[in-house]
C-alpha cells in the first residue's frame, strides 16, 4: 500500500469514527425526548400553563451558563408568539437587577440540578415579592423544585456528553420544554398568524401580512385604446415588462390582453396582424382595490393562476396600478 493511500486509509478510519459520535448523539438526544415525553406530568405542565396564562407581567426567564443561552432563546420565542418575556441573568439579578422585576411577573427558573447558587440565591427576594415560580430541573428533590410552584423535570439519564459534564441533552430537553409551552400559550390565546406578523413586522410573513397591494402596487401600467392594431399591442406589452397590457376605451378600463390571450388568439387567426384590441381583449377583467392585503392578492391570483392583477380605487372605476405575485 502506497503511503498515500495509508494516509487516506486512516483518515477515512478517522472520519468513521467521527461520524460515529455525531451519530449516536443525535440517537441519544432523540431517546431522550421521547423519554420524557413517555415520563410527561400533566398536573405539573398545567400548573405551569396556568401560571403562565393568568400572568399580568412578564415571564421572566433565568439561568447560569449554557442554561441562560437556553433561556433567552424560550423568551425570544415566547414574546413573538403573545407571552411577553425577557431573560435576566441571575447574577446581575442579585446585585441591582432585581428591580427590573415586578410582583405581576413570572419567574422561570432553569437549572439542570436544582442547586444553581446563583439561582437559589434569588428565591428569598422573588417570595418576598410575591413573584410565583416555575422550575425547569433534571431534580425533583431539589432545593429549586422545593420552592418552585410548579416543577417540569428533564427525566434525563445522562448527558451526551462522554464525560458527563458539558450540558447537552439537558439543554436540547430543556429548550423543547420552552417550545411546548409557547405552542401550547399560542393555541390557548388563539395566537393566529396575523398577531405572529405585528410582532414580526420585517420579516417575509410579517410583510406579507401587514402589507397592502398600494404599498407594492406599480404605478406604471402599459395601456392601449381598444383600438390600437396588432403591432402597437404587441409593442406596449414588450415595453411595459408586465406580461399584459391593460385596454382603455374613452379614458376608461375596457379589458386586459395578457401575453397567454395574445398566443390563444395569434393560434385562432391566420390574420391576426389585421386584428384590433378589442377584438382580442378580455373583457371585465378581475381586478383588486387598492386596500386589499397583499397576503390575500397573492391567494386570489394562485386561485385563478395568474400572475398580475390590476389595482383599483375603492369605487372600483379608476385604475391606480399593478401588482404582481412576486412584488
Amino acid at each position: 500500500m502506497t503511503e498515500y493511500n495509508q494516509a487516506a486509509t486512516s483518515l477515512d478510519l478517522m472520519q468513521s469514527t467521527f461520524i460515529k459520535v455525531v451519530r449516536d448523539t443525535l440517537i441519544q438526544q432523540g431517546q431522550a425526548l421521547l423519554h420524557i415525553a413517555q415520563q410527561f406530568e400533566p398536573i405539573q405542565y398545567a400548573a405551569a400553563l396556568h401560571l403562565m396564562q393568568e400572568c399580568r407581567g412578564h415571564v421572566i426567564t433565568s439561568g447560569m451558563g449554557k442554561s441562560g443561552h437556553i433561556c433567552r432563546k424560550i423568551s425570544a420565542t415566547m414574546a413573538s408568539t403573545g407571552t411577553p418575556s425577557f431573560f435576566i441573568h441571575p447574577a446581575e439579578a442579585f446585585h441591582g437587577d432585581l428591580g427590573m422585576i415586578t410582583p405581576s411577573d413570572l419567574l422561570l427558573l432553569i437549572s439542570a440540578s436544582g442547586e444553581t447558587d446563583e439561582i437559589l440565591k434569588l428565591i428569598p427576594s422573588l417570595k418576598s415579592f410575591g413573584n410565583k415560580i416555575i422550575a425547569i430541573t433534571n431534580n425533583g428533590q431539589s432545593t429549586l423544585a422545593k420552592h418552585a410552584d410548579a416543577v417540569l423535570e428533564l427525566h434525563m439519564i445522562s448527558e451526551c456528553c462522554p464525560n458527563n459534564l458539558a450540558p447537552t441533552t439537558s439543554t436540547t430537553l430543556t429548550l423543547a420544554i420552552g417550545d411546548a409551552l409557547a405552542l401550547a400559550l399560542m393555541q390557548k390565546r388563539k395566537f393566529k398568524p396575523d398577531d405572529f406578523a405585528r410582532y414580526h413586522p420585517g420579516g417575509s410573513l410579517g410583510r406579507r401580512l401587514l402589507t397592502r397591494v398600494s404599498d407594492v402596487m406599480n404605478l406604471q401600467v402599459p395601456q392601449v385604446d381598444v383600438k390600437a392594431d396588432f403591432r402597437r399591442v404587441i409593442q406596449e406589452i414588450t415595453s411595459g415588462r408586465q406580461g399584459m397590457v391593460m385596454v382603455t376605451k374613452d379614458g376608461l378600463l375596457a379589458g386586459i390582453i395578457t401575453d397567454g390571450d395574445l398566443r390563444r388568439y395569434m393560434e385562432k387567426h391566420a390574420d391576426c396582424q389585421t386584428a384590433i384590441a378589442e377584438q382580442m381583449m378580455v373583457c371585465q377583467p378581475l381586478t383588486i382595490p387598492a386596500s386589499t392585503m397583499l397576503v390575500d392578492a397573492e391567494a386570489l391570483m394562485h386561485q385563478r393562476r395568474i400572475s398580475a392583477i390590476l389595482v383599483t380605487e375603492e369605487s372600483g372605476q379608476a385604475v391606480l396600478g399593478l401588482v404582481r405575485i412576486f412584488d
